[in-house]
């Protein structure tokens, strides 16, 4: 992908917001900004020649953040190049853009020409917005990799773009484009590297991941199962995964992977049949509980089941919410991301009625404060059972890192970083597994952002 044109001593930063399909792509671009010679920065740092902003439009609220870091970059930063690319991008007025501070726009499926247009912007030439293309019509993979360079022990690899399926509220398949699939040899070949430099774990990411394969005459168990004689790969985990993706077959498949870990995040949305069918979401609640008693029979009774949750449907009155409440709880699921709903144009709910913000509000903070009962009532399993443990953080015999089912794990762990080590915990807090009660002075840290996988 290496193009002849040069950034040799350009600084840039990459600012990257939304999910871990929008993280996997800064970080491939950097990888080749990088081989072209750039310098990688941090964003805040003086005197930056560019600034790449990945952006997100999946809520209002991400369109809210995307326009006030387009202002906060250009006051930081009044003479670098800011490109805005990703979703936002894809459908922005070039000339709102503009007032924000953005000099240009790259939209989705044209990423990877971002190297060329920074040289190409670099030398002053003229280069039209590439963005608002119809992204339905694309059809091939975007040729966004990483180096072979892996600077965490944890990455994440993005092996399929796009949706087909149309949720009646969700502007990604607008944005995103159709289902693409990356070739399972480029797959292959990029793990192998990452392994190879020392990377431990790797996470299979994608818009619809469940959709991998259909448009290459394969499919996501075929490459779980070539994942897995990888050399060298001690865990693999799927980021999200829609529960229309998960079939008896696949789950087969995961059973017999030694090496993938017992946590799976299936999105619900809703726990409301009425709620479901307007949003389109193909299953209704019963479905959906018995896909996760199908996995745990699968993958074991310590399978980590994390959802979203789409708070404020039109349509979605207190006994709906309830029913969505009652169903994570009797299904004992772990980590609950919950989002407010807000109206994206050009989908169809859009144009329906809107939610009481004040209700709105009220059952976000619910479903957040049943969300922090859930994932430490799942965590509190693991008390007193030894727990492996992939250290991320190490100092003074203090380490830190996720055991398999994905919960974080804090405490005293004589390993370097990016070792296995073993602990058995005492506490659990915010989530947290301890190997020591707070009342011995361990106080609670956030866990890192690495912790949310869609």
């Amino acid at each position: 992908m290496t193009s002849s044109l040069s950034l040799a001593g350009y600084r840039v930063g990459f600012v990257v917001l939304g999910c871990r399909t929008n993280q996997y792509e800064g970080d491939a671009l950097a990888s080749e900004l990088a081989e072209r010679g750039a310098i990688l920065v941090d964003p805040s740092s003086e005197d930056l020649d560019g600034v790449v902003l990945l952006t997100c439009t999946v809520t209002a609220v991400a369109d809210r953040k995307v326009r006030q870091e387009l202002r906060r970059l250009r006051r930081r930063h009044p003479r670098a190049i800011l490109v805005a690319a990703g979703c936002w991008a894809q459908e922005a007025d070039p000339r709102e853009a503009r007032r924000l501070g953005a000099d240009h726009l790259v939209g989705n499926r044209l990423k990877a020409a971002i190297p060329d247009l920074l040289s190409r912007l670099r030398a002053g030439e003229e280069v039209p917005f590439l963005n608002r293309r119809d992204v339905g019509v694309c059809e091939d993979w975007d040729d966004l990799r990483l180096s072979r360079t892996c600077r965490h022990t944890r990455a994440f690899v993005k092996v399929q773009d796009g949706c087909s399926h149309g949720c009646r509220y969700c502007i990604v398949p607008r944005v995103r484009g159709r289902s693409v699939s990356r070739p399972p040899e480029d797959v292959l070949e990029e793990v192998r590297g990452l392994v190879g430099s020392g990377c431990r774990e790797v996470v299979l990411t994608g818009v619809h991941l469940g959709l991998y394969g259909r448009d290459r005459g394969t499919d996501l168990g075929e490459l779980v199962k070539r994942l897995a004689r990888v050399e060298g790969l001690v865990r693999l985990r799927f980021g999200s995964l829609e529960p229309f993706g998960l079939g008896e077959s696949l789950l087969d498949v995961l059973g017999e992977t030694e090496i993938f870990c017992p946590h799976l995040h299936l999105p619900l949305q809703s726990g409301d049949d009425g709620v479901l069918d307007r949003m389109g979401r193909g299953y209704t609640a019963a479905a959906f509980a018995r896909l996760v008693e199908a996995a745990r029979r699968r993958l074991g009774e310590d399978l980590h089941v994390s959802t979203d949750l789409l708070v404020g449907f039109p349509g979605e009155e207190e006994v709906p919410f309830r029913n969505t409440l009652d169903l994570v709880e009797t299904l004992e699921l772990g980590r609950l991301h919950v989002f407010p709903y807000s109206p994206r144009a050009g989908t169809p709910a859009a144009a329906w009625p809107r939610p009481d913000p004040a209700a709105l509000r009220e059952r976000v903070q619910r479903a957040l404060g049943l969300g922090r009962t859930l994932l430490d009532r799942f965590a509190s399993r693991f008390l007193g059972r030894e727990v492996e443990v992939l250290v991320e953080r190490a100092s003074e015999g203090e380490g830190d890192g996720l055991c398999p089912a994905f919960v974080r794990v804090r405490g005293r762990m004589s390993v370097s970083a990016g070792s296995l080590g073993c602990l058995v915990p005492r506490s659990v807090r915010d989530g947290v597994l301890r190997d020591r009660s707070p009342e011995e002075g361990d106080e609670p840290r956030p866990g890192p952002e690495e912790d949310v996988l869609p």
